[in-house]
């Protein structure tokens, strides 16, 4: 595993920097353990301060912080600034919220025989985060902003080809005043992630990447009897109903599909029509892809983003290969990308028969797919019909009726006449090949804390 900035636009390799030693980490687990002990009993207040100061720094240089990942993994760069806000807004709702989403809580006990019981919330210690490159801050802040504030420590083992954002976050949380070794930031191996979770200072895991990624480390996490929390992939569906207002759902739809360059777990990957209306959508959302304009992600007319590595791009022209192969349609869309940079042509993919494993797969790009659904039941039915179970939405003039349908959709998260979002304020998680656990909120704090009862009983008894 190489560590490098390589600039996707123009293939330029900018810089690299050597992996973590064995000692390396050794020691940032020992700093980390030695911080906690420290900052366990830091106040709340104190706490909040730092994320505060976290927050403020960005906004006050969210040119910079935007630059950086933009150059990184090629983001657009208004969607970065959008990013680096979305990031400073969370650690914004922790500084507020996390003493009370922690508090105490007194306990309805049945009978006086059982005292009076309270359920407390305390950190468990050194905890280890595993991120992809796709929201280089935002991965970060969604995991170190609830479980810093909860008063436990951070290890940071991020992807490789952002290894300048990573550091930059090292530095945001040093520069808000957070103590040295709280947060660290390891240019690890993959080998030294079990190093790491072996070690008994180490409580738990938190990782967003991949199913195969998540599938090792969960492993290896429950091997060691650690906690773990696994943000993996997605396949979100866009289902369309009969009376959608088709105007506003074909905007929707084809920003939902290609925001980040399509590279989302909750992008609308999987666009659900009813026969009805199939024909006219289409029509409508191929014009619409086809006025995206793909290009250089530092231009403000650009509004599709190349893929993250040219590695990347090769990767997903050959599953488009494959599900043809098998029998699917592939029509691309739009005027020729830019020979320049790791672009793949906007392509729908349609005809994908429930015998073609491409139906099943998560395409990480700008690559939709189209069905045609006989009614709202079969909508409802080929929207289940996935290993994965993250997030989606349901588009209708009717939104009370928008939410029956939702309540049908077996995924973690499902939006009524909007495609799957994320704030600082919902929480966010799946179910099924998506993973488990939740991040953000009362939810995500609450992921890495002792839920310790305290129960006080004082009664006479014979014994």
């Amino acid at each position: 595993m190489t560590y490098a900035t390589t600039n996707p636009y123009t293939g330029e390799v900018l810089k690299t920097f050597p992996e973590a030693t064995d000692a390396e980490v050794k020691q940032a687990i020992d700093h980390a353990h030695a911080a906690f002990l420290v900052w366990k009993n830091v106040a709340f207040a104190e706490r909040a301060k730092v994320m505060q100061k976290a927050a403020d720094i960005l906004r006050g240089e969210a040119e910079d912080y935007a630059k950086l990942f933009t150059i990184e993994m090629g983001k657009i760069i208004s969607e970065s600034k959008a990013e680096v806000e979305l990031s400073a807004s969370i650690f914004e709702y922790y500084a507020k919220k996390a003493e009370a989403l922690l508090a105490p809580e007194k306990l309805p006990v049945e009978t006086p025989a059982e005292g009076t019981a309270t359920l407390v919330h305390e950190p468990l210690g050194v905890l280890l985060a595993i991120e992809p490159w796709n929201f280089p801050y935002y991965q970060i802040a969604r995991i170190i902003a609830p479980q810093l504030s909860a008063g436990n420590t951070m290890l940071l083992k991020h992807a490789s080809n952002v290894p300048q954002s990573a550091a930059a976050f090292e530095k945001l949380m040093r520069d808000a005043g957070l103590p040295n070794g709280a947060f660290k930031n390891l240019y690890a191996t993959r080998s030294q992630i079990e190093l790491i979770l072996n070690d008994s200072r180490v409580h738990g895991v938190a990782l967003t990447g991949s199913e195969e990624a998540g599938a090792v480390v969960a492993a290896q996490a429950g091997k060691a009897l650690k906690k773990s929390t696994m943000e993996l992939g997605g396949a979100d569906a866009f289902v369309v109903l009969a009376d959608a207002d088709l105007e506003k759902t074909v905007k929707w739809a084809v920003f939902g599909r290609h925001w980040n360059g399509g590279q989302v777990c909750v992008s609308s990957k999987r666009m659900i029509i009813v026969d009805e209306i199939y024909d006219h959508f289409l029509e409508r959302y191929i014009s619409g892809v086809a006025g995206l304009r793909a290009g250089d992600p530092f231009d403000a007319n650009t509004t599709l983003a190349p893929l993250s590595s040219q590695g990347a791009a090769n990767d997903l022209k050959d599953k488009i290969r494959q599900a043809v192969t098998q029998g699917a349609t592939a029509t691309e869309v739009g005027p020729a990308v830019p020979n320049r940079g790791a672009f793949v042509q906007p392509t729908i993919l349609t005809d994908i028969t429930e015998d073609n494993p491409a139906r099943y797969w998560e395409f990480f790009g700008p690559v939709s797919m189209l069905f045609r659904a006989k009614d709202e039941d079969d909508a409802v039915r080929i929207a289940n019909d996935s290993p994965f179970g993250l997030g989606g939405s349901v588009f209708t003039s009717n939104p009370a009726h928008g939410v029956e349908v939702a309540k049908k959709i077996s995924t973690g998260m499902v939006f009524v006449n909007h495609p799957t979002m994320v704030k600082a304020d919902l929480p966010f998680g799946g179910i099924r090949r998506s993973g488990y656990g939740r991040e953000l909120i009362g939810l995500g704090i609450k992921e890495f804390v002792n839920h310790k009862l305290i129960d006080v009983v004082d009664i006479d008894a014979e014994f």
